[in-house]
């Protein structure tokens, strides 16, 4: 494995602006497949390390790919959803706490002309688009054609968990007896299994749209619960439930690599596979011959370092491991970049274009720090989504340190959590010259970052299927705000009791 070495240094990128290439010729645009899973930390992928699982087609994809070390995400679904597809931090989106659209209602929505759209953009340049799986934005029962309004032409997603109204049991099934939304509508498909139906879609749209650049974003449902049997293991008893979930990742990724070799459209095919946030909490993998808890919700890295592989045989270059830093906001800008197409300029995005360095062009990004923070639920104020906090709380991070700012903006720690994996040790009240530096420079960060966090930007609907009781909601979401940043270290006994395993 060749590995990349790089140089500290600090830039401030909020509000930053980019131009994309000229369109390339139709023939020479690559397709674009994002695939990311639903909750799944590190300790699930053994090409990072995991000893709990093997994941041998990831590993491939990693092996003959790039593998990044210091790719962040949001620590929960909304905020990672909305900043992956708009360029920008949630305190810029709004989308700062999570909301189950479809299932909370208040007429809330992803609001498609307030809001930028990598899909749209993409689709703009040419390419066809495609989406399926998880969206759980917008609720499809108000607003049928919300994926094409967001840029993606070819649709198949399951509705995300409706409340209030007839198909509210069947729609909770994604997985065995899906519901799911297409052009043709909602339905359960009896007998089949969710992942299955999604792959089965996109398979047939790289069919179809084979002599065209396309772009396929498939936000997958799987390995997030309930916990659940998979086609491949119909008899996995509930404690190895969730590594069969995790298993059948792997087999749905091989799937896919299949048909782009059968498509003959592999070396023209940029996949870019990761997840959305780490794996739920009640989940402990071991990893690197440590304990590793489910960090879903927390600001430690097992809930922000999201696995992050980009592969394409003869455009990446392969076998390289980087510590290259790259954040969610960064994927709207680099997807532009590789298709050739143009932001949209109504907007201000967050993110660098990162194309340069998995094109080989480069041998780093152009980040200098990254940035984590949101999750838990928001409140309702006046019958709107409201951030629960004025300023979340957060982290920022470089290739050596990281720190916590809190609720009123101040840095209140520093970790080494290179060498400190379960980031216990405060290094703030350090006389360390190397760590006072760190910390003069992440307060310049600081600084520049907005002071409050927008609550989302939308066109409320007129109407909803349900309204979740405002009170139990604000209830939730106030309770949220006493939620540990970090997650729990585990002990070697706890791994056992979990695991049976020494």
């Amino acid at each position: 494995m060749k590995n990349y070495i790089y140089v500290f240094g600090i830039m401030v990128c909020i509000g930053f602006s980019f131009s994309c290439t000229d369109k390339q010729p139709e023939n020479k645009k690559p397709n674009i497949i994002f695939i990311m899973l639903d909750d799944m930390g590190k300790e699930w992928v053994s090409a990072y390390g995991a000893q709990d699982i093997h994941t041998p087609n990831i590993d491939a994809l990693a092996e003959t790919g790039m593998r990044f070390e210091n790719a962040y995400s949001m620590p929960q679904c909304t905020p990672t959803r909305i900043t992956l597809l708009t360029g920008q931090y949630p305190s810029r989106h709004g989308w700062v706490n999570h909301y189950d659209v479809p299932r909370l209602g208040h007429g809330a929505r992803y609001d498609p002309i307030m809001n930028p759209s990598f899909g749209r953009m993409i689709r703009d340049a040419g390419y066809a688009t495609c989406a399926a799986g998880k969206w759980q934005i917008n609720d499809f029962r108000l607003e049928p054609e919300a994926m094409v309004a967001a840029g993606f032409d070819e649709y198949c997603m399951w509705t995300g968990g409706e409340n209030g109204g007839p198909s509210t049991k069947a729609s909770q099934l994604r997985y065995w007896d899906p519901y799911i939304h297409t052009k043709e509508g909602s339905k359960t498909y009896k007998g089949q299994f969710g992942e299955d139906i999604f792959t089965d879609f996109i398979i047939n749209f790289m069919r179809e749209n084979k002599d065209k650049p396309m772009m396929v974003y498939y936000p997958m449902c799987l390995p997030h619960g309930p916990l659940t049997t998979t086609p491949t293991e119909k008899d996995a008893p509930r404690e190895e439930q969730h590594k069969a979930m995790a298993r059948y990742t792997d087999i749905i990724l091989k799937r896919i690599t299949d048909a782009l070799d059968e498509l003959k459209i592999r070396d023209n095919t940029i996949i870019v596979w990761t997840t959305d946030n780490g794996t739920g909490v009640g989940q402990i993998g071991k990893r690197n011959n440590h304990y590793v808890r489910g960090g879903k919700m927390h600001l430690t890295e097992n809930g922000l370092n999201a696995p992050f592989i980009v592969n394409a045989p003869g455009i990446v270059p392969a076998g390289i491991v980087t510590d290259a830093l790259v954040d969610f906001t960064d994927l709207l800008p680099t997807f532009c970049d590789l298709a050739g197409a143009k932001l949209d300029e109504k907007f201000v995005y967050d993110g660098h274009s990162f194309a340069p360095l998995i094109l080989g062009e480069k041998t780093d990004s152009d980040r200098k720090w990254i940035q984590g923070f949101g999750g838990r639920f928001a409140m309702l104020v006046n019958d709107r989504i409201k951030s629960v906090h004025t300023f979340r709380d957060r982290v920022i991070r470089d290739k050596d340190y990281k720190v916590y700012v809190d609720t009123t903006g101040q840095i209140n720690e520093i970790i080494d959590f290179k060498n400190d994996l379960d980031e216990q040790i405060n290094l703030i009240n350090s006389d360390d010259p190397k760590i006072l530096e760190s910390i003069r420079k992440f307060q310049k960060v600081v600084n520049q970052l907005p002071k409050k966090d927008n609550s989302p930007i939308y066109r409320q609907l007129d109407t909803s299927y349900y309204d979740h009781p405002a009170k139990a909601l604000n209830k939730v979401a106030l309770g949220g705000k006493k939620g540990a940043q970090k997650s729990k270290p585990v002990t070697e006994e706890e791994y056992i009791e979990k695991t049976g395993k020494k």
